[in-house]
């Protein structure tokens, strides 16, 4: 095994080809061992990259990069635990949706304020002042005709600013907002929004992705034809060569396994 003195500075292609080699390594080394610490090490800090290029995606978020980076790592982490060398799937085709779902879930248990473009921010620095201006001159609430005519754009970007200025504060959904007859607090959400499914399904295939990685080709192959081309048992038997017997067997088991680890990573 090739000994790596800087992992870090090494070339994605490189790191690719070096990588399959401790992958091999690393499954035949005992757990726990200096041996084992070092191939798993060495392989964090060669792939490091493929983090910095997931996170590239989602600069215009607004957070430090730095932050995002440090999330990326532990989605890179679990694809480095978790990748079988056994299958036939590049490690980087692997690793990338563990990656990303983690940079999305940091997004979505830390990010409760709606970013919006710096253009758009810059506007509701100038609506506000406009709007502050004219209430002062005219002794009411100004018009959108005179906002605009007063900032210097039209109509359809002060309604626009006005949109934006709503996501400048946000509120929890828990915030009390009234009392009802019976003196029972009220909430936010008891009077808006409703489940949408399609979250739920986005986290189904966030999490099936990886799993789906995993399997070989002729899986792959055979779930392609049965739920994509939506052919019948027989069709993908003939497609294949083989019996329809044994096409419902493996569709039995690759889909018992995906229902599995879809419940695992839950």
């Amino acid at each position: 095994m090739p000994l790596v003195e800087a992992p870090r500075e090494v070339a994605p292609k490189d790191a690719r080809a070096l990588s399959k080699v401790f992958f091999d390594k690393l499954a035949v080394l005992e757990e726990g061992t200096a041996d084992h610490q070092y191939v798993r090490n060495t392989l964090i800090e060669m792939n490091m990259t493929l983090v910095r290029y997931a996170a590239g995606r989602f600069k215009a978020r607004g957070d430090e990069m730095e932050d995002i980076v440090q999330v990326g790592m532990v989605g890179l982490i679990k694809a480095i635990d978790r990748f079988d060398v056994s299958r036939r799937v590049e490690f980087t085709s692997f690793a990338i949706p563990y990656i990303v779902g983690e940079i999305k879930r940091f997004f979505r248990d830390t990010s409760w304020a709606v970013h919006v473009p710096r253009r758009m921010q810059e506007a509701r620095v100038e609506l506000a002042k406009a709007t502050e201006r004219l209430s002062s001159r005219l002794g009411r609430s100004p018009r959108v005709e005179e906002l605009a005519e007063d900032m210097q754009v039209s109509a359809d970007e002060v309604i626009e600013a006005r949109m934006a200025s709503n996501g400048y504060n946000s509120a929890s959904l828990d915030a009390v907002i009234g009392a009802d007859p019976d003196d029972d607090e009220a909430v936010l959400a008891d009077f808006i929004g409703v489940q949408d499914p399609a979250m739920e399904l986005f986290e189904d295939f966030h999490t099936l992705a990886p799993l789906l990685a995993e399997l070989d080709e002729r899986d792959r192959t055979i779930l392609y034809l049965r739920f994509v081309e939506e052919m019948t048992q027989s069709e993908i038997g003939e497609r294949l060569g083989v019996s329809q017997m044994h096409v419902s067997r493996l569709l039995a088991r690759n889909l018992e396994r995906l229902r599995a680890g879809m419940l695992t990573t839950r």
